[in-house]
């Protein structure tokens, strides 16, 4: 199948043809004649398929025809959980829009509030928005959702994963009951699939990719790392090697990215942190630096594991394998996109092994394990002892008059504590 017999707008399918784009993807040839019929749909695809595509163009066609409603409020919105995501949906959007008059913006968060409340204020066909920033906005009464057609929840299972569900549900109920919904999550199971069933109705679904389906083009192997000495020569080792492009470094906290990437300036290799407590427009520029090649390694943490779209990243580096196992699915999602081969490499610590076990159960295969000559760990691999091996644990004593934890009043660790919470308002323009 070709995009031009997916009945999409000639304004639309210029544009397309004109990014080089002649053969839908899977999800697109999938999703976009479900969001063309009107229905709610929930679907998931593997990273680097075109997803975003999937719901951006059915949603221009929908703006191309003049809106029932009055009103200069948005008539698509699309939340996702990250700046970097909400910017390149952002990109895309242009990119797809060119060739019609399509008003567009973002709310997120990071930036001036100023410019924001005067595009409220205008007319607007497609908001994207962050779902924290929209609330500050919505709080005030500055949001008009009366002519709103479709609510777009991209990347779900992350916005679930960073607290906003919440925030997703406090806006859906401030939108119109009649609107179209649309779930892309990286799986359809668990508390996504929960929040499907609140917000969607009768939804039809499409599963590409579960989240423990291996991706094909990525080669993986780990390096068994003794100390934190020992991963950062490791990580020289291949940076130094000459065989990496353009890099992606993971580290656990925002203080180890800007300890990581000072020490490889050091070394004279052209590298700058991101993380969350870098200014939307440090990060911006910073992105801006390794897509044009000023920078080759960026040091980062999980904030740039989703919306971080860079088609030429060679090598994704775990320095600090992720706490959730999904989340590497997420990290080497970021190489080894558009058919194109990536290498994702871990450095396992003496305190990653529990973290690597919980990986490979989720992913359903072991990761190669390799030996750096002049680089071999002291210690060998720790071995998971049977139940035979482990020893019984001590019956825990207590002094005359004590309580066991089975015989202490129910709620006797929390007293005061409640946990009701109070429900928020807003003045928001809302549909009748």
């Amino acid at each position: 199948m070709q995009f031009d017999q997916l009945n999409l707008d000639p304004r639309i399918l210029e544009p397309v043809k004109k990014s080089g784009f002649i053969k839908p993807t899977d999800i697109q040839q999938r999703a976009i004649p479900v969001v063309l019929s009107g229905a709610d749909l929930m679907a998931s695809a593997q990273t680097g398929t075109g997803k975003t595509a999937a719901f951006v163009l059915p949603a221009l066609q929908r703006i191309l025809r003049p809106s029932r409603k009055s009103g200069n409020g948005p008539r698509v919105l699309v939340l996702t959980p990250t700046r970097e995501l909400a910017m390149q949906v952002n990109q895309n959007i242009r990119q797809f829009s060119r060739c019609s008059k399509v008003s567009t913006g973002s709310i997120i968060g990071g930036m001036a509030y100023g410019p924001q409340l005067r595009m409220l204020r205008g007319r607007l066909d497609l908001l994207v928005a962050t779902p924290g920033r929209l609330l500050d906005h919505m709080e005030q009464g500055k949001v008009d959702f009366s002519r709103l057609e479709i609510l777009v929840l991209d990347e779900a299972d992350r916005m679930l994963d960073m607290g906003f569900i919440d925030a997703v549900k406090d806006i859906a109920a401030a939108t119109p009951k009649d609107r179209q919904t649309l779930l892309f999550s990286a799986t359809l199971e668990g508390r996504v699939l929960q929040v499907a069933k609140q917000l969607l109705k009768n939804p039809e679904s499409i599963a590409l990719a579960a989240s423990n389906k291996r991706h094909k083009s990525i080669e993986q192997h780990m390096h068994h790392a003794d100390s934190k000495a020992h991963k950062q020569k490791l990580l020289e080792h291949h940076l130094e090697s000459g065989r990496l492009f353009k890099s992606l470094v993971f580290t656990a906290t925002k203080r180890g990215a800007e300890q990581v990437a000072k020490v490889l300036r050091s070394k004279n290799l052209k590298s700058a942190a991101l993380h969350g407590d870098m200014s939307q427009n440090k990060r911006r520029q910073t992105v801006e630096n390794l897509r044009k090649g000023r920078i080759e390694t960026l040091v980062a943490t999980d904030v740039a594991a989703r919306g971080l779209d860079i088609k030429d990243i060679s090598h994704v580096i775990n320095y600090d394998l992720p706490t959730v196992a999904e989340d590497y699915i997420h990290r080497i999602g970021r190489t080894g996109r558009a058919s194109a081969t990536g290498f994702a490499i871990s450095l396992v610590g003496p305190a990653d092994w529990k973290k690597l076990s919980q990986i490979e159960k989720l992913i359903g295969q072991k990761v190669k394990r390799e030996i750096v000559d002049g680089l071999e760990p002291s210690s060998s691999e720790p071995r998971a002892s049977s139940r035979a091996e482990q020893k019984p644990r001590p019956r825990r004593k207590f002094s005359k008059g004590a309580k066991s934890a089975s015989t202490r009043k129910p709620g006797s660790w929390r007293k005061g504590q409640s946990g009701s919470k109070q429900s928020k308002s807003f003045r928001v323009k809302k549909a009748a």
